[in-house]
């Protein structure tokens, strides 16, 4: 594009106006500049050129961590003091005489007596002897303890008192013997020592 400017000289005798172009030279010297850095611009970006630098990042800030808290030391449990109850004092029983008493001492004579005499007793049948009010008259505990002292041997006192009622001629089977010897009317043997007496007797 070019701009012809016509001047016209003072020999014309006309004035000359002013350049009209001028203003318009101006603006294309902005459209010059505009168009040259547009295309310096996209010569740039072809050739890839340096791209804006982002601006790093603010550097991440921690929350400051909670101070630790120690716990209280816990105190030492304290137990209460054992109260121990008092002892109940010691009750003896009453010391048990050292020998027998003197009804003991007689009720144990008495049985003695009886065993030598021949007839021939059950534990059961002196003692009921001892108590009985037609025999000793002694006590039950007395007389019991007179025959467990006695030192009698049961199975021969069958013995005898199977003799006894052999020898008064009334005549006695085995079973007969036995059931005499065993019963509470009679020798009041156990059964197994009336048994031991009709052996020993032969039948």
């Amino acid at each position: 594009m070019s701009d012809t400017i016509h001047l016209t000289g003072p020999e014309t005798g006309t004035d000359a106006p002013k350049p009209p172009r001028k203003r318009h030279r101006v603006r294309n010297t902005v459209l010059v500049v505009l168009a040259l850095g547009a295309i310096g611009g996209i010569a740039s970006a072809a050739s890839g050129g340096s791209h804006p630098v982002a601006s790093p990042a603010p550097p991440a800030t921690s929350a400051p961590a909670a101070p630790a808290t120690h716990k209280a030391p816990a105190k030492p449990a304290t137990k209460a003091p054992a109260t121990q109850a008092p002892a109940a004092p010691a009750t003896q029983a009453p010391a048990a005489p050292a020998g027998p008493t003197t009804s003991q001492q007689q009720a144990l004579t008495s049985a003695q007596g009886y065993l030598s005499d021949g007839q021939g007793f059950s534990r059961a049948g002196l003692i009921s002897q001892l108590d009985s009010q037609y025999g000793g008259q002694f006590s039950v505990a007395d007389a019991t303890w007179a025959v467990d002292h006695s030192g009698a041997d049961w199975n021969a006192q069958a013995v005898i008192a199977a003799k006894g009622y052999m020898s008064d001629g009334q005549g006695f089977s085995r079973q007969g013997l036995i059931d005499q010897l065993d019963s509470p009317y009679g020798g009041q043997f156990t059964y197994a020592q009336a048994t031991y007496a009709a052996n020993q007797v032969g039948l």
